[in-house]
Order: C-alpha cells, then structure tokens, then sequence
C-alpha cells in the first residue's frame, strides 16, 4: 500500500495537512480556504471526494478557518475532542458553526478509520484544548505535533514512535529577541504553552533520535522570527554533532508556510 504526505501550508498564515492511500485519506487541520485545499490536493491528483475526516489540533484560527465549511458543507467528519469543539464554534473565525459533522475524539484512546489507526495526545500549547496525533497506516507510523511550547514526556512517548515525523520548529532565538513584537508576545510565544525554537526542536532530536525514524518535517515556521533555511540547518547541525548525517540517516525538510510541499510516497 502506497501511503501519501502532503503539506498544503504550515504557519501562522494557516496550516493543512493531507496523508492517506491511492483510494482515500484524511486532512489534519484545515487553517486555509476551502478553495484553496480543492485546488492543492487537486494539483496533487487528489479529489476532496477522497477525504474521509479532517482532524483537528486545536481551535486557533490558523487551524479551523476552513472546518465549517469541510464539515456541514461538504459532510466531512471533524474528529477532535469536545473542549477543543466547543472552543471552535466560540471561534470568532467561525462563520459556519459544526454541528451535523462533529465527531468526538478522547486522548490516547484509539480509533480505527478504515485502513488507519488514529490516537490523539495532550501536547502543551494555549488553545482552549491541545492534541498531537499519531497515525498508524500499513505499518508505518506518523506523528503530527504542529504547535507546542515543550515537549512533555508524552509528546516524547509519541515522537520516539514515529518514522514520519511533523514537529513544530516555529522560531529562531536571536530573531524573536532582536524582532519588533512586543515583550508580551515574545513571552508568549517562548512560554511552555507557546511555541518550539529552532534550537529546542533540534536538540530534543538530536538527543532522542531512533534508527526507525526515516523522515522529518520542520512545521509551522514563523514568517517574522524564522528561515526555512535556518531551521533546517539547526536541526543538520546538532543531528551531525551526535554524529547522524540528513540525506544518509534521515530525510529533512522544512515546510512551506503558504504553499503545497511535494506529493510524498511511501510504500
């Protein structure tokens, strides 16, 4: 069974992402316009009739903008927990309020969707409620982690499991420091409930790295305090000072923030 990756968009513009098979497969997030998924998941040979359920992390904006419409709209299943429900149709970017498509998730309890297992888990971030997922499929184990201020022994349990890895590397220290946002913001976003630097990110991979681990995505880069290319290169950096070589060891890639990444395939 061949298993495809896609990112739509990962930042705090709006993040989506799309895994499933040749036949079928679900969204985690939907942070951007409807159209613009349609015409993503089109490009890449992927009909939104393909969609079985779309998975949500937590209820800020750049995560849900396009749920209303995904779930009464077009009938999709929105799976998430009810805090995090109830948090999205208080959302003040909720035109459409969920109600016929809700569908309720509790963490660490397992549901099956067809071919996947699908478990959601606390990870530490200042929505109303926050979960990463893990999504088992043919084998092959994939965790989505998009928005976290630390990394919890769970969130850990969950990284360590994967061999397709999504992790947030949201900032770069010295650009949020020397940045224009004001101190409270700053505080935010470096608080154990905001957001992952480059450096954080890169030194729990470096330190806790599996051999099962193939691939690793760098999600939800910041536009004003980040680089892709600064990211990328602080997680090759401290991999290489344990000693674990990207392209040889693992696969590294940071994300778009406002455009699809390539089609992945994995068999």
């Amino acid at each position: 069974m061949k298993v495809r990756f896609i990112s739509l968009a990962s930042g705090s513009s709006g993040n989506c992402y799309y895994i499933g098979t040749e036949k079928y497969g679900i969204l985690i997030d939907a942070g951007i316009a409807v159209r613009t998924i349609k015409k993503g998941l089109k490009e890449a040979g992927i009909n939104m009739e393909m969609i079985r359920a779309v998975f949500v992390t937590h209820d800020h904006a750049d995560h849900i903008k396009a749920v209303g419409g995904l779930g009464e709209k077009l009938n999709i299943p929105i799976y998430t927990t009810a805090r995090i429900h109830e948090g999205i149709n208080k959302s003040y970017c909720m035109t459409e309020k969920l109600h016929s498509s809700v569908r309720y998730l509790e963490k660490q309890q397992p549901m099956q969707l067809e071919d996947f297992r699908i478990e959601s888990f606390e990870v530490p971030h200042d929505g109303t409620d926050n979960v990463g997922y893990c999504i088992e499929i043919d084998g092959k184990v994939f965790s989505f982690l998009t928005d976290l201020g630390e990394i919890t022994p769970t969130a850990a349990h969950y990284i360590c499991k994967a061999n397709y890895l999504i992790l947030e590397a949201n900032y770069d220290d010295e650009m949020l420091r020397m940045g224009t946002y004001p101190q409270y913001l700053k505080e935010r976003i470096t608080g154990r409930t905001g957001h992952m630097s480059n450096i954080d990110t890169a030194e729990f991979l470096a330190e806790n790295f599996t051999e099962h681990l193939q691939y690793i995505w760098l999600c939800h880069l910041s536009k004003d305090n980040n680089h892709p290319e600064l990211a990328y290169k602080t997680v090759e950096w401290k991999l290489r000072e344990k000693g674990i070589i990207v392209g040889k060891d693992v696969q590294l890639c940071a994300l778009k923030r406002t455009t699809p990444s390539e089609l992945y395939e994995f068999e």
